[in-house]
């Protein structure tokens, strides 16, 4: 059963850089291309970036030029870095599967950028 563990999350500043991580078990990690995914309250889901199993990368419009999705498949982790946080960047952020995400999800990590 695959197992999903994201940390690197906190409280920052506008314009304040945060590296989230997210270490998968219990599957090939090296064949799947990941996503990194948001929760803001009251709102739906929404993916931020992705990542296929060889290294292309997508963003939504939003964060493209902030935020950078990198994997090492040695290590089963995805990464995300995020650089000139905005106050609307503030979530919960998870990761998993792209496109179809495994019915699990992990415990997520909050972001809360203060203005």
């Amino acid at each position: 059963q695959v197992q999903l563990v994201e940390s690197g999350g906190g409280l920052v500043q506008a314009g304040g850089s945060l590296r989230l991580s997210c270490t998968a078990s219990g599957t090939v990690f090296s064949r799947y291309a990941m996503g990194w995914y948001r929760q803001a309250p009251g709102k739906q889901r929404e993916l931020v970036a992705a990542i296929t199993n060889d290294g292309p990368t997508n963003y939504r419009d939003s964060v493209k030029g902030r935020f950078t999705i990198s994997r090492d498949n040695a290590k089963n982790t995805v990464y995300l870095q995020m650089n000139s946080l905005k106050p609307e960047d503030t979530a919960v952020y998870y990761c998993n599967r792209f496109i179809v995400p495994w019915d699990y999800w992990g415990q997520g990590t909050q972001v809360t950028v203060s203005s």
